[in-house]
């Protein structure tokens, strides 16, 4: 399948999903609770361009390509945005939103960030029923980059860590985390070394990954020794040219024994594009490939290769409990860095460029990239991601998001203690002002989507 055809499938597909399970919350509380819907428009906003009724609602596709919508009879803030107004139907007025009670009102605004936060549970959810859950190794040094940011803090192979950023007895993943977040910055840390404490400082090297700043501080966990297979390798990368495989079972990497596919991956980092003698064994048969890596499009010297899925990460099988800890806790650590990076932007300490905010141009880049590698299995991962984003974005108090109308239906109730409410002209214009800063959002994202290129 063309690159091309293959990202646009992947970005309907994730784009979609995301989207719609939004509407289909909104949806589904106001059919509850008996409110007749006019409109679903399941892709675009603005005039109907195609479409069919079941009932009393029209399924559509509309004309402006940006999000998808439900409308409610009864709900005209938004018409200008939804298609015009209603068609003058006599409903009565025990369907009409807009006779509804403010609680119910609430829970259909709420419906569609509640399904996002769903659906990004689900996932890895799902994901720890069928494969089990990643098997944390301990936080025990395994490898230290040559010249790297933990060899220069004084880090050595067989350190275990205690201490990261206030964080006692840190796993990997906070590790990294907390050191992706930090780049260019001095982070505390301890370090238990034959049974002695020694506190050390470490300052990430900052890289571009994806066009965005992170902190790496060059060292892997100990894993132990586990089977090293070549699992899929990009077309036209060194990998492809010198004859490997996939199905090929690493060896060696330089005359050096390879423990496990992090140490491998190491290698060829600090190996840099000088010659390489990979030693493999293909149906029982050993023998050597020469090749080189060459710079990625992260700046990181690859040879084009992922590892068989079972050898990247030992996975343990868990209940319903063991799943469900882990679907949560997966969706707290986003939602933990995200806070972490955006105090960082508002302290100062971090540049609004640096702070990973994708646009359009941006969340397109990442699913291209994603599927590109890890096919489209690989795309239910971001899919978690952006719609837990999704989900909580339109809980903010901007006009035209879930979180603005949250926020109108509020202010109405303050008004009426004073027998006083909101116009129909006022909320329109409420609406439009919240269309004009979620355009200037875009904007700006899109500005700085285009930024890194350069």
């Amino acid at each position: 399948m063309p690159d091309i055809l293959l990202v646009i499938l992947a970005v309907i597909f994730v784009l979609g999903i995301a989207i719609n399970i939004h509407e289909f919350g909104h949806f589904a509380v106001a059919k509850l609770f008996g409110m007749r819907v006019e409109a679903y428009s399941f892709f675009g906003l603005g005039p109907r361009i195609w479409g069919f009724k079941v009932g009393n609602t029209d399924y559509r596709i509309s004309a402006i390509p940006l999000g998808a919508y439900v409308k409610l009879y009864g709900d005209e803030a938004t018409a200008a945005l939804e298609g015009g107004q209603s068609d003058g139907e006599k409903v009565p007025d025990s369907e009409l939103y807009e006779l509804r009670p403010r609680w119910q009102k609430f829970l259909v605004m709420l419906g569609g960030p509640f399904m996002n936060i769903v659906l990004a549970l689900a996932i890895p959810f799902a994901a720890a029923m069928i494969y089990g859950i990643p098997s944390m190794p301990a936080p025990i040094v395994g490898v230290v980059n040559t010249g790297g940011a933990a060899e220069t803090a004084g880090i050595k192979v067989g350190d275990r860590i205690a201490s990261f950023n206030g964080m006692e007895n840190p796993t990997w993943e906070k590790i990294r985390d907390e050191a992706m977040i930090s780049p260019d910055r001095e982070v505390p840390l301890v370090v238990d070394r034959g049974g002695q404490k020694l506190p050390l400082t470490v300052k990430p090297a900052k890289q571009m990954v994806d066009g965005n700043n992170v902190g790496e501080i060059g060292l892997l966990p100990d894993v132990g020794v586990e089977p090293v297979e070549v699992g899929t390798i990009k077309p036209d990368a060194p990998a492809a040219s010198s004859g490997l495989q996939p199905g090929d079972r690493v060896i060696a990497f330089n005359g050096q024994t390879v423990k496990n596919s992090q140490e491998l991956s190491n290698q060829i980092k600090e190996n840099k594009d000088a010659p390489a003698k990979i030693t493999i064994e293909r149906n029982g048969q050993r023998s050597d490939i020469q090749t080189a890596a060459k710079l990625d499009e992260d700046n990181v010297y690859r040879i084009g290769i992922t590892f068989a899925a079972a050898n990247i990460t030992t996975r343990v099988p868990v209940g319903l409990g063991g799943a469900a800890s882990y679907a949560v806790d997966s969706n707290l650590r986003i939602l933990r860095l995200t806070g972490k990076v955006f105090g960082q932007l508002f302290a100062g300490e971090r540049s609004v460029k640096d702070a990973g905010l994708a646009g359009p141009v941006g969340i397109v880049q990442i699913i291209s990239k994603v599927v590109k590698e890890l096919g489209f299995a690989g795309l239910f991962g971001i899919l978690a991601v952006i719609s837990l984003n999704l989900g909580i974005f339109n809980l903010l108090p901007i006009p035209l998001l879930d979180g603005g109308q949250i926020m109108v239906l509020g202010i109405e109730k303050v008004m009426s203690w004073f027998g006083r409410t909101l116009s129909m002209a006022i909320k329109e214009k409420i609406q439009l002002a919240g269309l004009a800063v979620i355009l200037l959002l875009m904007v700006f994202t899109l500005f700085l989507d285009i930024s890194r290129f350069f």
